[in-house]
Formats: structure tokens, sequence, C-alpha cells
């Protein structure tokens, strides 16, 4: 599913359930010994899909660990993202030589709860929000401006090792082409090795999910 919201140099790996049996490296299972089942089926399930779509490149199996603010940990050469939600787990890779940068983000497509969207989201989005069609529009448009801010902060992190808030993006969706444009609004850290301004991104709504990504060029 989330293969049709990325190019076609991007190799992806979803899955909607946690398959029995996947086996960890002992490093990423040192790292969740202790947490909770959810946890631990999560982190597994999500390193399974990022294997399959590691191994779609060429690549041998390898452990991912997060990194700087919980990033993953890729092969050298490689980009790529991960993300879960209930019921649904992907993992996003591609050679640096194709893409600077990939960020994606899954959700579960129902309303944010009570306080979330003034949290986030600023003056003109919410602005922007209210001109958005109603119901029975596939996307939930609160909780689908949350998944890009997340996919714009995952796309951010890998470029700039620098935070990114949410008020620090002005994001805004297209539902007639099912894409969104954010606009940065902070100066590109010194990190970068070049000026970033905006991110354009594409998202669908499908299984009770709302799904957003980001495939950056450079």
């Amino acid at each position: 599913m989330i293969d049709e919201i990325l190019p076609d140099k991007v190799r992806s790996s979803e899955a909607f359930h946690d398959p029995a049996g996947v086996m960890l490296f002992p490093e990423e299972a040192a790292l969740i010994s202790k947490a909770v089942a959810k946890r631990r089926h999560e982190f597994t399930t999500v390193r399974h899909c990022a294997r399959e779509a590691l191994a779609a490149l060429g690549l041998p199996p390898s452990p991912i660990l997060p990194g700087e603010r919980g990033a993953p940990g890729w092969p050298d050469g490689i980009v790529g993202s991960m993300t879960h939600c209930a019921g649904y787990r992907a993992a996003v890779v591609a050679h640096h030589t194709d893409l600077a940068s990939i960020g994606i983000d899954a959700e579960p497509n129902a309303p944010l709860p009570e306080g979330v969207l003034d949290a986030i989201a600023r003056p003109e989005e919410k602005d922007r929000l209210r001109r958005l069609p109603g119901s029975p529009h596939p996307a939930n448009w609160d909780r689908l401006l949350f998944s890009a801010k997340e996919s714009v902060y995952k796309t951010w992190f890998p470029l700039t090792r620098a935070w990114l808030d949410f008020e620090d993006a002005s994001i805004e969706l297209h539902p007639a082409t099912a894409t969104f444009h954010a606009r940065l609004l902070v100066d590109t850290p010194a990190t970068a090795d070049r000026p970033l301004r905006e991110f354009h991104g594409r998202w669908l709504a499908n299984r009770d999910l709302v799904i957003t990504a980001i495939a950056y060029p450079g």
C-alpha cells in the first residue's frame, strides 16, 4: 500500500499483523528485553519490514539500532524511514545516490484526541483545515496534518541532526491531488549541507489508516 505514494527508486515493506517467528539480532533484542509485549512486537515487526526492504536493494540482513533521537541506524549509503501504529508497520529505504532523505508516518484514520490539534497546529493550518471538504471524505484532516508533520520531522532530522518543533513547519494539504506542501519556518542548521526551505509529500487514506510520505531528492 505505501508504495503507491513513493517513487520507484524506493523499496518498501509493510505488515498488517505481527508475524510469528521473527528473530532479532542480539543487540536489537537487548534493547527491548524489558519492554512490554506491545513494544516488543512493533519493534520486531518493523525491523523485519526494514530487512525485507533492504533485501530488495540487494543488502544482507543487519542490525538496525536506534541512534540519536531514536532515528534508525541504516547501513552506509542508505536512507530510510520506519513507522508503526495499531495494525500497521512499514519501512522504506533507498540508496543515498537516489534520494537525500525519506520520511514516512502512519496513523489510525480517526480524529485526534482532544487538545492535540491545538498543540501541534499553527493558526493558519487550523484555518486551512476548516476550509477542507467535510465528511464523507476518506481522511480525517486533523490526523492527516499530524501525520504529515511527523513525516516532515523524519525527513528533516537525517539532513540536519537538529530538532524541529511542530510549529516550525507550516503544512498545506491538497485533497484533489492527495499531496501536501510543507514550508519550513526555521533557518537550516549549519550541520546540513544544503538550505532546506520546503518539502513536498504524498498521502493516502485506506484500511482505516492515513499514511504520509516524503521522498526528498536534495
